[in-house]
C-alpha cells in the first residue's frame, strides 16, 4: 500500500523576520534557500531554511507574523520540532547554544537517542537529536555555514503532537499515511516509517483535560509529508479520503504540489511532492539571495514589495 516516505518540511510562525533569519542561519547554520511570500497572505514573507540544496526533509520554514500573540501549546497544535544532528556532536551544539544565549533545557535520552531541548528567540520549542539519518534521504552540507560540515543539522528528525484523545489520530496515521507504532516511552507513542529513522517519525501523547493549543508566534503551523510525485500524491489523497478525512484539492506551490488535511485531533498536515524543488527558478549557487515570487504572483511584485518589511542579509555568528 502507498505511504508517505518521510517529512518534507515543517512550517512555523515566527516574530520579527530579521531575528528569525539571524538565528536559523547565524546560530543553527542552516541556509536560506528561498526568500518568498506566504501565497495565502502575500504581505508576509515565507522564509525557507535547509541544507545547501534545500533537499526535502531538511527544510524548516517560517511565516513571520510579529504582531500575532504568542502561540499556545496544547492538543490540536504541533509541539516540539526535532532537528537531527550527527552522532557525537551534542557537546559541540550544547556549547554553541550556550555561547549564543539560547534557552537550553536539560539533555535527556528519548527512545535511546541523546536529545537536547531548547527554544528559539520567539519561543518555538525545538530539540537537537543524535539520530541516524535515513539513508534514502539527501543531505548536502553548506560550505558557507558558520557550522562546520561534519556538525551541521542533517534533517528534520520528527515532531511531537499532543492530543486530547489520540485514538482516531492513530488510525489516521496508520490507515491514511502508512505509519506504524514503533514504541512508547514516558507517555509518548512513536509512530513512523521503517525503523523510525530521523525524518520518518512523530511522537504523540494523550493529554485529556488540557486546554487546546492555538497558533501564534512560536508555534508550528503544519508538518508536511513527502511523496515522490503527483501520481503518488493522488494515491495518498485517495487513502486519506477513504480514511474518512477531507483533504483539499491539489494546490500548486510552484516548488512542489501540496494537499492539506486536518487530522481528527485538529492538527494540520500537508502532503507535498519532492519536486520540482528550489533550484527550478534560481541558480543553486545563489538560492535565497533575492525575493523570489512564483510566476503567478509576478504581476503583483511591485505592490508586494511595498508591503514587505526590510530584510537584510543574515548576520552569521561563528562559535
Amino acid at each position: 500500500m502507498s505511504s508517505v516516505t518521510g517529512i518534507h518540511h515543517i512550517t512555523a510562525i515566527s516574530g520579527d523576520a530579521q531575528e528569525n533569519l539571524d538565528f536559523y542561519v547565524g546560530v543553527l547554520g542552516l541556509r536560506l534557500v528561498k526568500k518568498s511570500i506566504n501565497q495565502d497572505a502575500p504581505d508576509t514573507y515565507h522564509l525557507f531554511f535547509a541544507d545547501a540544496e534545500g533537499n526535502p526533509g531538511t527544510d524548516i520554514t517560517f511565516f513571520p507574523w510579529p504582531n500575532m500573540p504568542a502561540g499556545r501549546l496544547g492538543p490540536g497544535v504541533w509541539g516540539e520540532v526535532q532537528l537531527g544532528i550527527p552522532e557525537g556532536t551534542m557537546e559541540f551544539w550544547q556549547e554553541r547554544l550556550n555561547q549564543h544565549g539560547v534557552a537550553v533545557g536539560e539533555s535527556e535520552l528519548r527512545f535511546g537517542e541523546a536529545t537536547l531541548p531548547f527554544s528559539d528567540p520567539h519561543g518555538m520549542h525545538l530539540s537537537l537529536v543524535e539520530a541516524p539519518l535515513y539513508e534514502g534521504f539527501g543531505f548536502t552540507p553548506w560550505d558557507n555555514s558558520p557550522v562546520d560540515a561534519d556538525k551541521q543539522i542533517r534533517a528534520l528528525a520528527g515532531a511531537r503532537l499532543p492530543e486530547r484523545d489520540s485514538t482516531a489520530t492513530r488510525a489516521f496515521l496508520e490507515n491514511a499515511l502508512g505509519m506504524q507504532r514503533l514504541g512508547e516511552e514516558a507517555g509518548w507513542t512513536r509512530y513512523g516509517l521503517g525503523g523510525g529513522e530521523a525524518g520518518r517519525r512523530i511522537d504523540i501523547r494523550d493529554e485529556p483535560g488540557t486546554p487546546g493549543g492555538g497558533w501564534g508566534v512560536g508555534s508550528v503551523h503544519h508538518v508536511a509529508w513527502r511523496v515522490k510525485d503527483e501520481a503518488h500524491q493522488s494515491e495518498l489523497r485517495e487513502k486519506i479520503v477513504a480514511a474518512g478525512v477531507s483533504p483539499t484539492q491539489v494546490i500548486d506551490r510552484f516548488w512542489f504540489k501540496s494537499i492539506y488535511v486536518r487530522e481528527p485531533g485538529g492538527a494540520l498536515f500537508e502532503v507535498a511532492t519532492d519536486g520540482p524543488g528550489f533550484a527550478v527558478d534560481e541558480d543553486p549557487a545563489h538560492l535565497g539571495e533575492t525575493l523570489v515570487l512564483p510566476p503567478f504572483f509576478e504581476a503583483q511584485r511591485a505592490q508586494i514589495e511595498t508591503l514587505l518589511p526590510p530584510l537584510g542579509p543574515p548576520r552569521k555568528a561563528a562559535l
